[in-house]
């Protein structure tokens, strides 16, 4: 099988290049901020005399080839004044443009990073991108704006529930959204139950979140990708800038190493609610710090090295019965070279290290697991010509699992730790892929991705009677943990298992005009290594583990078809998508499923299948003093985990059940409003189904003991979720460019205070013997104020 691949993927490859490839003229160089040298992601080249138009990458370089003669080059980015210049092409040329920001903040706000072309004409789709500039328009919350809670306003995407971490797109889990910090792997996004993102929106330059049409170059997860990117630091005068609010203050500062030649960017926060909580003799408290770091160097005109990382940390202490702490570590070392004007490349290594702790103190146990994973990946660019770009490249990745060390403390302390048994595996993919125009109206991008995964020793692996390692109580008709009957000891880096999966992707866009097009997209996606999460549980866990022989990797298809509208020239803008996925090897719980301290994830874990279809619409109001959107997601995600015979049932008999982040409907309603030139106003509201959620539908007697009966697995829903956030921005002296400037922030989350639920629980009162629902909530109304500043 592998060399057929590497046949076809040479056979492309020379193909196209030989039909594409032309002596011409070739206009290449990067477009960059003409104040501080920051390259500019996605900046529209646009040259009329040959109708061509292209974008800026993620480093900001771009190449266009033309025949000789004289043209109009016109390049346009938010946020800036468009540049317009007259060039003569003789020779193969290099232009480099600083572009000037912007001075109209008031007349013109501008949401969508991209032009009518682009927008309409490119095979991109199920794809958002937000700037930064748009971002911090929306709602603060205690005072700071909010990478994550800013893409919960697209279509598509739902929040777990309040006070819960982590995202769902398009009915996919929180596992399988592949969220990346310059290429690095974040495994938690959250800090404080979700209420804060990890990402500080200071350092932030672009995100762009892929929910469909993910091009190959992106493998391992199965729902979605967001790719986030840092600014790369300011390399001709030094600047701060920050914010101190009533829970966390931040502060970022940056500038030349080498000016103009090197630079860096240093970005921290912290929260300090935690102190305020002592002093009310509060017993619970919760805090969280992170440090974000970046350094680049111009080598020369074709070569760059960034080192850039990020360090975070989360404790949380409830009520002095058990202490949460987790954190994220990333490091990235990336060198970017030019080959030629027509070949660009990026190669990566990457550091990621996610742990995970909970210390119990009513029972005095400290459980603690982590996953790390080395990454090396390396990535090509080749403009073949204007109608033709190939994008090609491989990618490893070592991943080491430690599922738990178990340390027993206080009056346990003589009891000797256990160490679970770590596990390591190797995932290795190559990919090819291809953006073209067929013609005028016709625009394609289509690739192929092959991913290996192995799982390799060194470990002693459990083996069970006739393979099963969950086994079905037929008397009492539920599922139970088979009793090992042995093991295998593999030696280090022996394979214990292993998966070859081919990934096609297609994207097709057809123009019917300037202003209208539709698209559609397939893409298959693998994804091996899985989040194991009870959060029903009291204190809930995040396990990492690895495909194996019996937890089996998940495999998506997708489809999705599209219509795209803009009305007066972009000032208005509809797009619709309709999408079906499908997903393989979907594992499910056993009921009464406990994760703590268990040595062999796979004797409560069952194999099933999972499918989520849906509408979303989304309008937007790109220009003016008012801009905004309206999003709205018709969905509907389930999962079936049928018996593996005749005698057995399943999960829920077999049958299809909602899965936990199934929400019908989800509405949301951003809006900006530009007062005048020192007010800005802001507002979000948000309406989602309530999630799926298991009641008991009736009691009985065991042994003089109440015990609640339950019906079908999430045949229930929590209470509809919404809320109105506002936020007013008060800037005293908005012409200052330079010197010390300063601005207010006012904001309300949550103004209605509704009392949103994160869970019920069912008990007996003791009194009456009456059952009784108890709803939590977490949130009610939360103002803040918060002053933001820099210099």
């Amino acid at each position: 099988m592998k060399s057929r691949i590497t046949l076809f993927l040479l056979f492309f490859f020379a193909f196209v290049i030989h039909t594409y490839a032309q002596e011409k003229v070739t206009l290449s160089g990067t477009i960059t901020n003409k104040s501080n040298t920051e390259t500019l992601i996605g900046a529209t080249i646009y040259i009329p005399e040959a109708k061509v138009g292209i974008t800026s990458n993620s480093y900001g370089f771009y190449t266009t080839t033309l025949p000789k003669g004289i043209y109009t080059i016109i390049i346009s980015q938010t946020g800036f004044d468009n540049i317009e210049e007259k060039v003569t092409l003789s020779e193969n040329t290099k232009m480099n443009f600083g572009m000037a920001e912007s001075m109209k903040t008031i007349d013109e706000v501008v949401i969508q990073n991209t032009s009518t072309k682009s927008n309409i004409r490119k095979p991109e789709m199920s794809t958002n991108k937000l700037s930064i500039a748009t971002i911090k328009k929306m709602p603060a919350v205690l005072g700071e704006v909010d990478v994550l809670k800013s893409i919960l306003q697209l279509p598509g995407v739902t929040n777990a529930q309040e006070g819960a971490s982590g995202f769902n797109v398009r009915g996919g889990s929180v596992d399988g959204n592949l969220v990346l910090l310059d290429e690095a792997v974040v495994y938690n996004t959250s800090h404080l139950f979700g209420f804060f993102s990890v990402f500080n929106s200071d350092i932030i330059k672009d995100l762009k979140l892929y929910k469909g049409g993910i091009p190959a170059n992106f493998g391992g997860r199965i729902s979605s990708v967001l790719d986030i990117y840092q600014k790369d630091g300011n390399n001709k005068e030094y600047h701060v800038n920050g914010g101190i609010g009533l829970v966390s203050s931040r502060l970022l500062v940056e500038g030349p190493i080498v000016r103009e030649k090197s630079s860096f960017v240093v970005a921290g926060r912290g929260s300090y609610a935690h102190l305020f909580m002592k002093l009310a003799d509060e017993p619970s408290s919760a805090y969280f710090y992170d440090l974000n770091t970046k350094f680049n160097y111009k080598i020369n005109d074709k070569n760059n090295v960034f080192v850039s990382g990020y360090f975070g940390n989360d404790k949380m202490d409830f009520n002095n019965s058990f202490i949460n702490v987790y954190g994220n570590k990333l490091f990235n070392v990336r060198w970017n070279h030019i080959f030629s004007d027509k070949i660009f490349s990026n190669a990566s290594a990457i550091y990621s290290d996610y742990d995970y702790q909970v210390k119990v103190k009513t029972i005095g146990l400290n459980w603690k697991s982590d996953v790390k994973n080395y990454n090396f990946k390396y990535d090509f660019k080749h403009y073949i010509s204007n109608n033709l770009t190939l994008n090609y490249g491989l990618n490893s990745i070592y991943y080491s699992f430690n599922p738990g060390t178990i340390r027993p403390f206080g009056e346990n302390s003589a009891i000797n730790p256990e160490q679970l048994a770590k596990k390591y595996a190797f995932e290795n993919a190559v990919y090819l892929s291809a953006e073209q125009d067929l013609s005028d109206k016709l625009s394609l991008n289509y690739g192929l991705r092959y991913s290996n995964f192995q799982r390799l020793g060194k470990q002693e692996v459990y083996t069970y009677a006739n393979n099963q390692p969950v086994l079905f109580n037929q008397q009492f008709q539920v599922y139970e943990k088979a009793t090992p009957i042995g093991t295998i000891n593999y030696d280090k880096n022996k394979r214990i298992a292993s998966f070859d999966n081919l990934e096609p992707r297609l994207a097709v866009a057809y123009s019917l005009n300037n202003d209208q097009s539709i698209k559609a997209s397939y893409i298959r996606m693998s994804q091996y290594v899985h989040l194991i999460s009870n959060t029903a549980s009291a204190t809930p866990l995040d396990i990492w583990a690895p495909s194996d022989q019996y937890l089996k990797p998940e495999i998506l298809d997708q489809v999705a078809l599209g219509y795209f509208h803009n009305f007066k020239d972009n000032k208005y803008s509809l797009e619709t998508e309709v999408f079906y996925k499908k997903v393989k090897n979907k594992a499910d719980y056993i009921d009464g499923a406990d994760l703590l301290g268990i040595d062999a994830i796979e004797r409560v874990l069952l194999n099933g299948e999972a499918r989520s279809y849906g509408l979303e619409l989304m309008f937007k109001k790109n220009t003016g003093k008012l801009t905004g959107w309206i999003s709205y997601t018709l969905s509907r995600a389930e999962q079936r985990t049928p018996g593996r015979n005749a005698d057995e049932p399943g999960i829920n008999n077999g049958n299809w059940y909602r899965a936990n982040y199934d929400k019908l409907h989800n509405l949301s309603i951003t809006a900006a409003y530009a007062l005048n030139p020192k007010w800005s106003l802001g507002s979000i509201f948000t309406f989602q189904t309530g999630k799926a959620a298991t009641f008991p539908d009736g009691k009985y007697q065991y042994q003089g003991i109440t015990v609640s009966s339950y019906g079908v697995r999430n045949g229930n829903s929590l209470s509809a979720y919404h809320h109105l956030d506002i936020s007013a921005t008060y800037t005293p002296k908005p012409d200052k460019k330079k010197g010390w400037r300063g601005e207010w922030n006012f904001s309300i989350y949550n103004l209605y205070s509704r009392s949103n639920a994160a869970a019920y629980s069912f008990r007996q009162n003791e009194d009456t013997g009456m059952s009784e629902t108890r709803r939590t909530s977490i949130f009610g109304i939360v103002p803040s104020v918060s002053y933001n500043f820099k210099f």
